[in-house]
């Protein structure tokens, strides 16, 4: 897997800094296999971001997976990420659950202002803008999120914890070799 590094703040198309409005509509995609403590965080600067406005959710369809392991079935992992937003007390009006059927889903046609990313998900905002630089639509501010890291420095993954590496929370497991 290919991580790009750290956007600068003046990197064409990143683009913080501008008024926000005040109820921002923010979108948001992952797979959100073995809901983890580094999704949390991007949903979390989701609904922070969004203040008082809509979090647009993106999970990526059975159809479009390509992992290295298995991944468990659209319902499932959708249930996962409700459990999580109801524990955070967010109503439901204040955010939507759309399947990706491909790697931009609504946010290149759809009025958003934001888009959260992760370090893997930040090349494909920039693909985003460029898109909708080209349609006339005005670029979305990408909000980088880095990634949580484990117990031994490296990021948590959902391929670190399928392979039985760590757990959710970036714990090592017992069996695990160094």
């Amino acid at each position: 897997m290919k991580i790009s590094k750290k956007p600068k703040k003046n990197q064409k198309f990143f683009l913080l800094g501008r008024l926000s409005p005040i109820m921002p509509k923010v979108a948001v995609g992952g797979t959100f296999q073995y809901f983890h403590d580094g999704h949390a965080k991007l949903i979390e600067k989701a609904f922070e971001i969004a203040k008082d406005g809509k979090v647009h959710i993106g999970l990526t369809s059975d159809e479009m997976l390509s992992k290295s392991h298995s991944v468990d079935n659209y319902e499932k992992r959708r249930t996962w990420l409700l459990q999580y937003i109801k524990e955070m007390g967010i109503p439901d009006d204040r955010y939507e659950i759309t399947k990706l059927n491909n790697p931009y889903g609504p946010a290149l046609e759809e009025d958003f202002d934001y888009i959260i990313v992760s370090p893997e998900t930040y090349p494909v905002a920039l693909k985003m803008n460029r898109i909708r630089e080209e349609k006339g639509k005005k670029l979305l501010k990408i909000e980088y999120v880095e990634y949580v890291m484990a117990e031994d420095g490296i990021p948590i993954s959902s391929t670190r914890i399928a392979k039985g590496e760590i757990d959710r929370h970036g714990r090592l497991k017992q069996n695990t070799k160094n």
